[in-house]
């Protein structure tokens, strides 16, 4: 306790005891409100997308750093990640041709790169589409085209993993880095150990991942089964993407 104290002169409404807590800044950005921070990154989200009256999305990651004009087969991931986000937004429900729910729509981390050219795809056939951006110091502002309703900042990682993961019918992974990375297996250990619905995954460009990942070499050494291989599969562009996926359950988080 501070052993201080104003006169008797002192303007008590001017303390900053005296705010009212959901205007003292300095009391919501303090450590013991970290909770109600948490709470808040999930409702201001979570209102918006139901005020859009979106039920279910395809999540769609991929780099940051491929450019559409960029080097070696960046500007193929790039098309092709725009071509699927056009694609899954006219087939998939967003648009609501079947009723007064959008179902499919695409959602990304909402930055440059891969995750640009599929909200741009989405953009190009009049759907609407989710950014969900994370604070960090580089390479994370949100791109042109999502929707500006739709395109969130989150200060936590894990409420920003939760609203990707929480509405997902299927996850499209174009080649990435380490949050490419991340989100692809966090999503894909959420499906073997049944936290999560069955969601369809479906990664672009096999002989990247052949590449980058050895997954033969995991069920070799006995780290994952046979089956834990068969929850994911490839495909080698955005026709044969969506043709997987449609062929497939898209109705997680349908019904």
């Amino acid at each position: 306790m501070n052993s201080s104290s104003p006169t008797p002169e002192t303007d008590r409404s001017k303390l900053p005891s005296y705010r009212l807590p959901a205007l003292d800044t300095d009391f919501i950005l303090g450590d013991s409100m970290r909770g109600v921070r948490f709470l808040l990154e999930y409702a201001k989200a979570e209102e918006a997308l139901r005020a859009w009256s979106v039920r279910s999305t395809i999540v769609v990651f991929g780099s940051a750093r491929v450019r559409e004009d960029g080097p070696d087969r960046q500007p193929f991931w790039y098309g092709e990640a725009r071509a699927f986000g056009r694609i899954a937004s006219e087939r998939g429900g967003a648009l609501k041709p079947h009723g007064h729910v959008r179902d499919n729509v695409i959602a990304t981390g909402g930055g440059p790169g891969l995750m640009e050219a599929a909200n741009r795809g989405a953009a190009d056939a009049g759907a609407p589409s989710i950014g969900f951006n994370i604070a960090l110091p580089h390479e994370q502002l949100p791109n042109a085209y999502t929707t500006p309703e739709l395109t969130f900042s989150f200060h936590y990682f894990a409420m920003r993993k939760m609203h990707l993961a929480m509405r997902a019918n299927a996850l499209v992974v174009f080649p990435g880095g380490f949050g490419t990375l991340d989100e692809l297996f966090e999503i894909l250990n959420l499906r073997i150990t049944n936290k999560s619905p069955p969601v369809s995954t479906v990664m672009v460009d096999r002989k990247f991942w052949d590449t980058v990942v050895n997954f033969e070499a995991l069920i070799a050494a006995g780290m994952i089964s046979r089956a834990d291989s068969e929850v994911f599969d490839f495909a080698e562009d955005a026709e044969e993407a969506w043709a997987k996926l449609a062929a497939s359950d898209l109705n997680a988080h349908s019904g």
